[in-house]
């Protein structure tokens, strides 16, 4: 076994397979540029060696510096991770010729299957069932519209090399495939330094499903179940599962015995992923093959009980698998949600930045294969630290097992409630609308689930909440043990001593000087236990009818929590249910209200005595800047293309500049036909969000 591994990544992944190389007691080396200097994989690490500068191609994609790391440090072998290099042949190859031993499968395999063109090949040879298309690299727009007629429109352009989303367009009509096959060369040669793109036909309403798959040098391959993939957006995986709620035993079972016959056909070592495209009819069709480890493996080694980044490195070490097919179990239900640092209210936009607050939910399950039904976070980040432009958006992986399906959405969903992170946007609400829709709390989706129910974006109303007004109970339950903390400061005047009243009003923002307003009466109140009942009135009512009476059929909640007023996560019961909500006090607009967050929803509400709720409808409303007139960055960024100039007429929907982050074009175009008066910005200055960078007549 090996003493030493070097692990050629970052982020959540590099800290993964360092958790694992330490319970086996393998030391550790941390590669890093100076952007991940302080960065949580490069403080676990036993060993750090910095690689270069921020950019990745002049650090995680420089075979040379890695391993020369390696070398330096005695490592003896080197785990890519996924992403960078972990599918580049040359690296593999290159890594074995030094005399290191490569954790994941053979360059040969790599070449074999890694290349999306070759492997499409490859699994036609094998009477592999695979889709329409065009499988030789395409060299202009033009050969990519003409090649788009002879298959037939809707059509998917992918690059060759590609992964994770990149590089990967889906074209209805002329203009998508002219635009499309563009930004995928583009991509294709940022992310991976391989430009090839090519061309197949789309299949509508599939699903994505794939097959873990496990080799070993002695020629032995097993496939460890399926994992339901496809709740995507822009191709990037947004919610994993296992096993799928789709498929039958008998689909299963066809789908990894092909997986097994395809490894075995380019004598494959390591773990890997076979990826198939599934008809309504469960019919499927090979996509492609993923030679290296997923983001998504937990869910695997949820149901199955392994460990595969163990099984990784003890395969690369030459042992054989300790296992045969039959022996492999299928245990439970599993979930993984990616936290992303994007705002999904703002179309998902890239959000980069400091993490002023990062508080994952608990955790019951630390390491794979050592606890079950519980949760896990997978990350790479820590309270204070910096999420850079230069990578990706991922923060963490959250992943519960469950004893079936209906058991692991309910522990999702408790699990988003108590993920906190503050300074950056995440996609944690969207995840939440995402478990509570009933089409996938039923197992009704395929790939085109997101663009279908949410195909004009994501809104605050597109969050379903099945009891709104407990967000405003909670909120008056907060009011009122401040209000006792207040009461029991010593040294208060005479006569003005602070009152608890019983009466309060609700003043909930809608934006744009929009109020909600709701009544509330709050009795009962034990504070040693932490115990308040209160009723909520009906919305829009000026006053409370009656002590300890809801008007217009409002409801009563029995809150019981001993959080403390502090703490963010605030744990209790409501009418006998346990919960977890999120609370604090002031927003940038209104520094005395609250913002309390429940199941994906968030309100902003500020609970005031009658009176002041009186005075708080005086209160003018002062509009924010018209910004119309200008175009205003959406995200932290490199600006990398402007395509408009003084003077120039500009149509609705042509292009007017590029801003890559995240590894991501981001192409911004016209709302409306307007004149450009001036260019506020510079190709290749990194902008901050809103900053202005052209401005229209």
């Amino acid at each position: 076994m090996f003493k030493k591994i070097l692990i050629a990544n970052r982020g959540e992944i590099a800290c993964r397979v360092i958790k694992t190389a330490k319970k086996m007691g393998i030391a550790t080396v941390a590669v890093y540029s100076e952007a991940d200097k302080d960065a949580r994989h490069v403080e676990l690490a036993d060993e750090a060696v910095l690689l270069g500068p921020a950019p990745s191609r002049e650090s995680y994609l420089v075979a040379d510096k890695i391993i020369a790391a390696a070398k330096q440090t005695g490592a003896q072998a080197i785990h890519p991770g996924y992403g960078f290099l972990s599918e580049n042949e040359d690296f593999a190859r290159r890594v074995e010729e030094e005399g290191l031993v490569f954790i994941g499968p053979k360059h040969y395999s790599i070449a074999a299957m890694g290349d999306k063109i070759a492997s499409k090949k490859l699994a036609g040879e094998a009477q592999v069932n695979t889709i329409p298309g065009h499988n030789q690299p395409i060299e202009s727009p033009d050969e990519a519209v003409a090649i788009a007629h002879r298959i037939g429109y809707p059509v998917m352009i992918k690059a060759s090399a590609g992964g994770g989303g990149k590089g990967l367009r889906v074209a209805f009509n002329d203009k998508d495939c002219h635009d499309g096959f563009t930004s995928c060369r583009n991509e294709a040669r940022a992310s991976f330094g391989d430009d090839r793109v090519f061309m197949e036909k789309f299949v509508e309403s599939p699903r994505h499903i794939e097959i873990q798959v496990l080799g070993d040098a002695q020629g032995n391959v097993v496939y460890l179940w399926e994992r339901e993939c496809s709740i995507q957006r822009r191709h990037q995986k947004v919610i994993e599962e296992a096993p799928s709620p789709f498929i039958s035993e008998a689909t299963r079972r066809a789908m990894g015995e092909q997986a097994v016959a395809l490894a075995k056909a380019v004598k494959y070592q390591s773990a890997g992923t076979v990826e198939f495209v599934v008809g309504k009819d469960q019919s499927f069709y090979f996509l492609e093959m993923n030679t290296r480890l997923q983001v998504e493996h937990p869910v695997t080694e949820c149901i199955t009980g392994l460990d595969l980044v163990e099984l990784m490195i003890r395969v690369a070490a030459g042992e054989p698998l300790p296992f045969k097919q039959d022996e492999i179990r299928r245990e439970g239900w599993a979930i993984e949600c990616r936290i992303n640092a994007e705002d999904p209210f703002r179309n998902f936009l890239p959000s980069t930045g400091r993490l002023v607050k990062y508080q994952p939910p608990e955790t019951s399950m630390e390491a794979a294969g050592e606890a079950r039904f519980g949760v896990r976070v997978d990350t790479g980040v820590f309270d204070g630290g910096e999420i850079p432009m230069f990578y990706d958006s991922m923060i963490a992986k959250l992943i519960v097992h469950g004893r079936d399906r209906d058991d692991a959405i309910a522990k999702m969903r408790e699990a988003l409630n108590g993920f906190v992170i503050r300074g950056i946007s995440s996609n944690i609400p969207f995840q939440s609308a995402l478990l509570a829709h009933p089409d996938f709390r039923s197992g009704d989706f395929n790939t085109g689930f997101i663009a279908q129910h949410y195909g004009s974006g994501f809104h605050a109303e597109d969050v379903p909440h099945d009891d709104p007004d407990f967000l405003v109970a909670l909120a008056g339950f907060i009011r009122r043990k401040a209000r006792e903390r207040e009461a029991g400061i010593t040294g208060q005047l005479p006569g003005h001593e602070v009152r608890i009243e019983h009466d309060y009003v609700a003043v909930v923002s809608e934006g744009q000087g929009s109020f909600r307003r709701y009544p509330l009466n709050i009795t009962e109140y034990v504070g040693a236990q932490g115990e308040a009942l209160i009723h909520v009135g009906a919305e829009g009512a000026d006053g409370v009818e009656g002590r300890g009476q809801a008007p217009g059929g409002g409801k009563s909640y029995r809150i019981v929590s001993t959080s403390r007023l502090n703490d963010t996560r605030l744990f209790g019961t409501v009418n006998g249910r346990p919960f977890v909500a999120q609370a604090e006090r002031g927003t940038p607009r209104a520094p005395l209200a609250y913002r309390i967050q429940h199941n994906g929803r968030a309100i902003e509400v500020t609970v005031l005595s009658p009176r002041a709720a009186e005075l708080h409808r005086l209160m003018p409303y002062k509009a924010p800047p018209d910004t119309s007139k200008l175009l205003l960055s959406p995200m932290p960024g490199l600006l990398v293309h402007i395509a408009v100039q003084p003077g120039q007429l500009v149509q609705a929907g042509e292009r007017l500049a590029v801003i890559e982050a995240m590894k991501m074009e981001n192409i911004l175009t016209a709302t409306q036909d307007v004149k450009v008066a001036e260019v506020l910005a510079k190709v290749g200055e990194s902008l901050a969000v809103d900053q202005p960078i052209v401005r229209f007549e």
